[in-house]
């Protein structure tokens, strides 16, 4: 429908793309993909991410809205606002069992988002049969509940009555939900049965409806004539409302902004241009800090500096640290803001991330790195679709102790790293934080930073500028016996204990590792210069062995931890899972 509709508007999509549907290299994938096909404005197929995706579109437009206000009285402006639009989605059952689409619409009705435009293809149908035998409540009633606004369209093959609904939803102060009763593959001998869904209608059967709905009977015929008045019409609607607009622009650049269109520039592209060097951070040799706590410091003076940050966390922000303080709460009153409260909805706001971010906005979320599963799917999407999303975990290990293993992330460092196009930074201080975050905003592209909550020093000499090789060393002695590879907190433990075994003539090279996809990418020559062949190699890391076998002898070499936490004191978990100071020294003496 998508590709087909794109084609007769004028889209660079011809016929023989149409033709190529679902083939390797064309035009017209499976499902639509952003950045591959003119006219999509972002890669769906998972349910419900489309209608989440849409809730941080919604919102980037009623920022932007508020932000480029016209001033009041002048009569060379048309409206109230130099941006102005809504944001329209079309959804069926399987979107709306999806409990991201709860999540979404939930935010989406707290914050009013009276510009969302939701037009639900409601035929009572899924892939497996009718809907009744899964899907029983009222859609009506919960999206009431939520804060929406409802409508119904009892007869889905009626222009008016639709044309209708979308006119009275664009007048509401709150975003609507407009219920279109359809009936699956109607016309058509499957009619009204879940084999339409997936299935394709044979070629009698594709005759037969062609013949009811007085249509050419040879394939992908569309009538010049029907192209012509379906073009004209586009034109007539949209020429109009484009003249203004420009009008409106350039008003708005001459009169309110003196001619400079640099404030303008983040509309259309997510650029950051930033001189580190200028930036008011200290990073005190003799301090010990948690590295949630000076990524929020970072976060803070970069925000000074970037309009288009925007972000928040899955209701942590206390916890996590990634809260903008030069700026306010982003609520239904004021979404002139920088800060956003998901609230515990973790899935939803990868998803709106996504949204904002193909809105040129650069967000982030934030919440505990044990429950990135939850926002695996939309983060997936991210990087598909190469969007600068930056994902901010933190209590990254289980030094967070007393709140236990459902708490105490293992696996989940091992899962981000195996996501394809995802930078997984986890930095050992202040300076490697600074220069994670100025990789991520020079890459534009999709990027976690992963934080302990525990206090650790700055080392003297981790730099900003050598996380850009993704791995680097921070100590080194002549002639090393062995090398560690850490990454994180565990980077200032592997100083301390090669300090120590130094004092017994061991001679040990610690190698930081903040970004392990980047140091593989590096030329092959500077990977052997920082980890020589023929020097025996140990990981530490507090967390699972999986993705690290690549650079060790076997698993002796491997200090890490491959099972659940535990609850209790921070020091006695350590001990516990034998990841504690005197236990990881003695086995690298045993080992060398």
């Amino acid at each position: 429908l998508l590709y087909a509709t794109l084609h007769m508007a004028g889209f660079p999509l011809t016929v023989d793309d149409l033709k190529n549907f679902r083939k390797i290299g064309s035009l017209t994938p499976g499902h639509p993909e952003y950045g591959v096909t003119s006219g999509v404005e972002m890669s769906t197929g998972p349910l419900g991410q489309g209608i989440a995706s849409a809730v941080g579109m919604a919102l980037a437009e009623k920022i932007l809205e508020s932000r480029y206000q016209f001033p009041k009285g002048r009569k060379e402006f048309k409206g109230n606002s130099l941006i102005n639009y809504n944001v329209y989605v079309l959804v069926g059952d399987g979107d709306l069992m999806e409990g991201i689409s709860y999540e979404a619409a939930s935010l989406a009705g707290t914050l009013k988002l009276d510009n969302l435009i939701v037009l639900y293809d409601s035929n009572n149908i899924s892939l497996d049969g009718f809907t009744n035998m899964a899907f029983t409540e009222s859609v009506e009633q919960r999206f009431k509940a939520l804060g929406w606004d409802t409508i119904l369209v009892k007869n889905g093959q009626s222009y008016d009555e639709i044309n209708k609904a979308i006119t009275k939803a664009k007048k509401n102060s709150k975003p609507t939900l407009i219920e279109v009763k359809t009936i699956l593959g109607q016309g058509s001998a499957l009619e009204n049965s879940n084999e339409s869904h997936g299935k394709p209608l044979a070629k009698e059967d594709i005759v037969n409806l062609k013949r009811k709905l007085n249509m050419s009977l040879d394939p992908f015929k569309v009538e010049d004539e029907a192209k012509a008045y379906f073009r004209e019409k586009i034109a007539i609607h949209s020429n109009k409302k484009y003249s203004d607009w420009s009008t409106n622009y350039h008003n708005y650049l001459n009169i309110v902004l003196n001619g400079d269109n640099s404030k303008l520039k983040n509309l259309i592209s997510n650029d950051v241009i930033i001189d580190f060097n200028k930036l008011d951070l200290h990073f005190d040799m003799n301090e010990k800090k948690s590295l949630r706590d000076l990524n929020g410091e970072v976060l803070n003076e970069l925000a000074k500096y970037i309009p288009n940050m925007i972000g928040g966390s899955a209701d942590l922000a206390s916890s996590t640290k990634a809260y903008i303080k030069n700026s306010y709460d982003i609520n239904s009153k004021n979404y002139d803001n920088k800060n956003i409260r998901f609230g515990v909805r973790e899935h939803a706001m990868g998803a709106i991330l996504n949204g904002l971010a193909l809105s040129n906005f650069r967000p982030f979320g934030s919440t505990f790195l044990s429950f990135a599963d939850y926002l695996k799917p939309a983060m997936r999407l991210s990087c598909l679709m190469n969007l600068p999303v930056t994902y901010i975990f933190t209590h990254d290990s289980v030094t967070i102790g007393e709140d236990g293993p459902t708490h105490q992330p293992i696996e989940q460092l091992a899962m981000l790293r195996s996501i394809p196009n995802l930078n997984v930074f986890r930095p050992a201080d202040g300076k490697e934080i600074l220069g994670s975050w100025a990789y991520i905003l020079k890459s534009k592209k999709p990027s976690c930073i992963v934080l302990s909550r525990n206090e650790v020093p700055t080392l003297q000499n981790t730099k900003p500028e050598n996380v850009f090789y993704g791995a680097y060393t921070v100590l080194d002695f002549d002639n090393p016996h062995a090398i560690i590879i850490a990454t994180g907190s565990e980077v200032s433990l592997a100083v301390n204990i090669a300090l120590d075994l130094s004092k017994n003539n061991i001679r040990i090279r610690v190698v930081s590792m903040p970004e392990v996809n980047i140091f593989l990418n590096q030329p092959i020559e500077y990977q052997e210069k920082i980890l020589p062949k023929t020097v025996k190699k140990f990981v530490l890391e507090a967390a699972s062995s999986y993705g690290w076998h690549r650079f060790v002898y076997n698993d002796n070499y491997l200090i890490t931890i491959d099972r659940f936490g535990v609850s209790g004191k921070k020091d006695d978990v350590l001990k516990y899972l034998n990841f504690d100071y005197e236990k990881i020294k003695e086995r690298i003496k045993k080992y060398l």
